[in-house]
């Protein structure tokens, strides 16, 4: 498991993971799951009455909604993906960058899904746990797998098979991307473990941690020899504990979304928990990412169609055309998360060869030998589990 380079570290755009949860937010978002918890049953069936007549054939037009500067952009004769896409399909896209975080478009869109009414979206992007959340209440659609061959065909074989959606019967990820250590190496020397992150003299004061919960606990308890997979009460709590002493000795500065990229590089903090896309976003040779020692999380965002997208199949066609091992490759140079698509690498090397050896983008089986996800809960377990982070990062 190597560090990605300073070289490797430098892309165009802006990371996709934007404000997340924290103060009033996280608070809202807890009192949020209960609402989501009283939706009933697992396997999409809950509300299946709720789902609507597919306007596909009779409408061209596909609504999607996904987090901000993750897909790529017209530039002078660079034609991007997504009017590629229009062009090819003949469909008209209204592509609307508004998933800024997930429970806050969770609460954009709770009402009208409880009341089984259109959202104006047809596919949205939504994180691991929340798309989990969604599959779970019955708020998603089935797809239609003839309408998909390439997910079937292409996905790549980490993320085939979730807890919550093993078949991949109602989610298609987007993109992939790993949460572990990023230092300063102007600064401070290379920093490769959690308790170095949490102990170390010269990081005193100069330490961010994040603010969702999955990330910072399941890397915490890596570093406890715990399984973020299959952790007891005891094991978190034991994390928790480690994490309270930290800030109880005045090592970590905050806990933060994505803006701890700019205090990085400011020279602000020294090192952080981090996610690989800010760091390669940052376009900064001083800013490394590494895997910590221990292992990393992974996580992915997920393509959904609601209950009541009215265009389903044109969703559907968006979704195998995204996983042309072509288009994918054109996107993951853009975007520089992992690509979630079989063969990509190969046709990387006409698109930008520098990136066919990327771990960020194409990360080897022994990258990935050690990464983690975070087991699959209950609304209920969730509530208590923010609860209890929210009580000691404040």
């Amino acid at each position: 498991m190597s560090e990605v380079s300073p070289e490797e570290n430098s892309k165009k755009g802006v990371s996709r993971r934007g404000v997340l949860i924290g103060g009033a937010a996280g608070v809202a978002g807890i009192a949020a799951f209960a609402f989501l918890s009283g939706r009933g049953g697992g396997g999409g069936s809950a509300t299946a009455d709720c789902v609507t007549t597919d306007l596909s054939a009779s409408e061209p037009t596909l609504a999607v909604s996904n987090w901000p500067e993750y897909i790529d952009v017209d530039d002078g004769d660079y034609v991007s993906t997504l009017t590629q896409f229009q062009e090819d399909s003949g469909l008209q896209v209204t592509y609307t960058p508004d998933v800024n975080d997930n429970l806050e478009f969770f609460a954009k869109v709770r009402n009208q899904l409880g009341a089984c009414q259109p959202t104006g979206r047809d596919l949205f992007v939504l994180t691991d746990w929340m798309a989990a959340r969604m599959v779970q209440a019955g708020w998603t659609q089935k797809l239609d797998k003839a309408n998909v061959p390439n997910l079937d065909k292409n996905l790549i074989s980490s993320l085939r098979a979730p807890t919550w959606d093993q078949n991949r019967d109602y989610s298609a990820p987007w993109q992939a991307g790993f949460t572990g250590i990023a230092y300063n190496k102007s600064l401070v020397p290379e920093v490769r473990t959690m308790d170095e992150l949490l102990t170390r003299a010269d990081l005193k004061g100069k330490v961010t941690l994040l603010t969702e919960m999955e990330d910072t606990m399941g890397l915490l308890m890596l570093s406890d020899g715990a399984d973020p997979e299959n952790f007891t009460d005891d094991q978190y709590a034991a994390a928790l504990d480690k994490l309270s002493k930290a800030r109880a000795e005045g090592q970590i500065r905050a806990f933060t979304g994505n803006e701890y990229i700019n205090d990085l590089a400011a020279g602000n903090i020294a090192a952080c928990v981090a996610w690989s896309g800010d760091v390669a976003a940052a376009d900064n040779e001083d800013l490394v990412f590494l895997p910590p020692d221990e292992g990393m999380m992974i996580w992915s965002d997920n393509m959904l169609v609601p209950v009541q997208g009215l265009h389903k199949a044109n969703a559907e066609k968006w979704i195998n055309y995204y996983y042309d091992p072509k288009v994918a490759a054109k996107l993951a140079a853009y975007v520089w998360y992992v690509c979630p698509v079989e063969g990509a690498r190969a046709e990387m090397e006409s698109i930008d060869p520098s990136l066919v050896d990327n771990p960020l983008i194409f990360p080897t089986d022994e990258y990935l030998s050690k990464t983690h996800g975070f087991k699959a809960i209950t609304d209920d377990e969730r509530a208590v589990l923010e609860k209890e982070y929210t009580s000691v990062i404040g």
